[in-house]
């Protein structure tokens, strides 16, 4: 028997704010690598760091009947190679998908891996373009948010791992594109390199009726809305809505850090919905894990021919995982954020 040192981040207290060092422990511990018929040993490589994991803090209910359990390793998506192997489909050095979470070494069993072609696509785009935030983007757009030719979607959130693809997504689909993301620097990246048509900083504006204001100056108004983001964002988009329009709840980011447990209220907009006969709908990546095939067949292609574009905000070092969850809420990276270990 052969033994390794693995190193595991333990999710030990709820966060009711922001995270910080007290939430999560470090540990190490003596990983025995005998594998029984049908497992492997996996080196994690890289990580995902996404909204959801802060969700899944909440005390109250969410998708999930109950919260992330307490003294637990911290789930996650991962990407990882394989060290030994008891399974005929995977051999040392494969590269695989897991959800093993943030542990530097994990057994597992193949039936729970996706193996990895690095010649097809980098290997990292299993966690963001070719992964959930990729399915999420493209079956949240076009299954919920239906944009045709010439209408006008808005994206919350547009620079980041799901929204810079719903932005590049829809303009795939014909329709004019307005990116709303914090800072100059963002809004500039999603013109140029993403190719909306229109982007603003909501950092700029004080309030949601000058937010409001601004886009109905731009647009005329709003056919599809792609909410990665909720709060003064949506409050100043739900009012310049056109006839059928379509809202798509991704996500609440900016409630997720102190509005989980109480949430904050806005302001009474349903008249809207009623007076435009305008649906809202919310979209979750796991409803359409079934036809991930189905997403990759269609953006695979782009990817490999450079047609979309995919940043990635790399954090190094495993231990610098708990503040790279937490930098999610505080705007300081675009695209798809990855830990590498």
């Amino acid at each position: 028997m052969t033994t390794i040192t693995q190193r595991q981040w333990i999710y030990r207290q709820q966060p009711v704010g922001a995270i910080t060092p007290e939430h999560y422990e470090l540990v190490e511990r003596t990983l025995d690598t005998a594998l029984a018929e049908g497992e492997v040993l996996l080196e994690s490589r890289w990580f995902s760091v996404d909204p959801y994991m802060r969700i899944g803090q909440s005390s109250k209910p969410t998708y999930d009947p109950d919260p992330h359990p307490l003294n637990t390793v911290q789930e996650g998506g991962v990407v990882a190679q394989i060290l030994a192997s008891r399974s005929p489909n995977f051999a040392p050095g494969d590269w695989v998908q897991s959800y093993t979470g943030w542990q530097t070494h994990a057994k597992a069993h193949s039936s729970t891996l996706k193996k990895l072609d690095p010649q097809a696509a980098p290997v990292t785009t299993a966690l963001g373009v070719l992964g959930m935030p990729g399915r999420t983007a493209w079956f949240g757009l076009t299954e919920s948010g239906k944009p045709h030719a010439g209408e006008v979607v808005v994206v919350s959130g547009a620079a980041g791992a799901v929204g810079s693809l719903v932005v590049q997504f829809a303009k795939r689909h014909g329709a004019r594109v307005l990116g709303i993301a914090g800072g100059p620097a963002k809004c500039a990246w999603l013109k140029e390199k993403l190719g909306a048509d229109w982007a603003l900083d909501y950092k700029a504006f004080t309030s949601a009726d000058a937010l409001s204001a601004e886009i109905k100056a731009l647009t005329g108004g709003v056919d599809v809305y792609f909410d990665n983001v909720g709060g003064m964002v949506t409050d100043a988009i739900i009012p310049i809505i056109n006839r059928r329009a379509r809202i798509v709840i991704c996500g609440q980011i900016s409630q997720y850090s102190g509005g989980l447990e109480t949430a904050e209220m806005g302001p009474r907009l349903l008249q809207h919905m009623l007076y435009q006969r305008a649906t809202i709908q919310g979209m979750l990546a796991r409803d359409y894990l079934h036809r991930m095939d189905e997403m990759i067949r269609i953006v695979g292609p782009w990817v490999k021919s450079g047609d979309i574009v995919f940043e990635e905000t790399v954090v190094e070092g495993f231990e610098q995982l708990p503040a790279a969850l937490n930098s999610l809420f505080t705007g300081e990276h675009r695209g798809k954020l990855l830990v590498k270990a």
